[in-house]
């Protein structure tokens, strides 16, 4: 049985193409008009609206919630107030991360949850003799995402404290009398709020959205524009550029949160006070230096890519929709091995092509050269890239209060 998410029946109207994918059960727009790039340039110059609903939603509650959450998450939740929400992951014995998502603090002994696969048997194993519940509400609220460099513009006439919201904050309010709950939280790198409202609300405040945003051009954006925001931003995707270490079949197909450049959200890792599950091999990953992997942007030469393809008589490909495969590199023209890229595309912002790549430690210093492979007229090349700091784009509205 395929599912539809409460904003489905109004989103539906505005999908011109009736493209769609599935995300966990339910039918996920993969683009709305014929142009993916142009609800991309929708996210980047205005404002975008995304169905998230798909998301796993997980109410966390009781007496030992911050404790036991404590012993799960690799990031310190004790730095999570009230009022709040933060970007986590969470690891196996052996620091190899199961998956992230992110965590919404309510009231010091209610947090949600959000991520985008199943967690609920895993959740409640771990409770054991700790005073907390744990209660999948997904089918509960619908999410919807605002994104853009207009968000703030359209959300504020309709929910004056949004003008207030720090990155990262959230709070209850009412659109069209009905009640959600806003966090300037999202997906794309860029300024944006998702709002998280009941599932028998959601038509009368996407409504009341939408014809806000209509003097700003308003428009919904699909899985598509999607990748492209989030590779620009680098922002790692579950099952693109990791998979979860519960589905592996081996140790090549789990990563560490070192190896997945997730090393920002262990801060505190030498805190004998927090003991969390991963804690002590990720400890001795840091202190032998045996990370496999590193995580870096990469940003190839244009010049070079289009007289590779020229030199053969193909026009160069400059396609932004992201490859759905990996691509290898190499860290000469001898073929010899450097690692992949997880994901790839040609940038419409930096008109280039660029992707999040997964090297070998020594090859992960900014200013690095690998060479990515083309398969060109059914033969083997590579063209040179660069090794950059990650994130490819990251604007001072995204965390601006102006």
């Amino acid at each position: 049985m395929v599912l539809t998410t409460p904003f489905h029946p109004r989103l539906s109207e505005l999908n011109e193409t009736g493209l769609y994918g599935h995300w966990a059960g339910y039918l996920s727009a993969l683009r709305y008009q014929y142009s993916a790039k142009n609800e991309y340039f929708g996210i980047r110059n205005a404002a975008a609206v995304f169905d998230a609903s798909p998301l796993y939603k997980y109410w966390i509650r009781g007496r030992d919630a911050q404790k036991f959450l404590e012993g799960l998450m690799s990031r310190d939740v004790r730095t999570c107030k009230p009022g709040r929400a933060q970007y986590t992951i969470w690891c196996d014995d052996n620091g190899h991360v199961l998956e992230d998502g992110v965590l919404f603090r309510h009231a010091p002994d209610e947090f949600l949850l959000t991520a985008a696969r199943p967690n609920l048997g895993f959740l409640q194993d771990q409770v054991r003799r700790l005073n907390v519940e744990v209660i999948d509400a997904s089918d509960d609220f619908g999410v919807l995402a605002l994104q853009g460099p207009r968000s703030r513009e359209i959300l504020t006439p309709l929910v004056p404290e949004v003008a207030e919201l720090s990155f990262f904050g959230m709070t209850p309010a009412k659109i069209a009398g009905h009640s959600v709950t806003i966090s300037r939280t999202g997906f794309t790198g860029d300024l944006g709020y998702e709002v998280m409202v009941p599932a028998e609300s959601a038509i009368p405040v996407l409504d009341a959205i939408l014809e806000s945003g209509a003097p700003h051009h308003l428009r919904p954006f699909g899985e598509e524009a999607l990748g492209m925001a989030r590779i620009e931003a680098g922002l790692p995707l579950i099952d693109v550029d990791f998979s979860s270490s519960r589905f592996a079949y081996n140790d090549d197909q789990r990563f560490s949160a070192w190896e997945l450049g997730f090393g920002w959200t262990l801060r505190g890792i030498d805190d004998d006070s927090r003991v969390f599950t991963g804690r002590r091999a990720l400890l001795r990953e840091r202190d032998e230096n045996t990370s496999r992997w590193s995580t870096v942007g990469i940003s190839i030469a244009q010049t070079d890519y289009r007289a590779l393809h020229e030199e053969h008589g193909v026009v160069p490909y400059m396609d932004e929709i992201p490859v759905d495969w990996h691509t290898m590199l190499y860290e000469n023209s001898d073929w010899v091995r450097a690692g992949y890229a997880t994901s790839l595309m040609y940038s419409p912002l930096m008109q280039r092509h660029i992707g999040l790549a997964r090297v070998r430690p020594h090859l992960a210093e900014p200013g690095t050269i690998v060479h990515v492979e083309q398969t060109i007229n059914h033969e083997y090349f590579t063209v040179p890239a660069t090794v950059v700091p990650l994130p490819f784009f990251n604007p001072e509205r995204k965390v601006s209060m102006a």
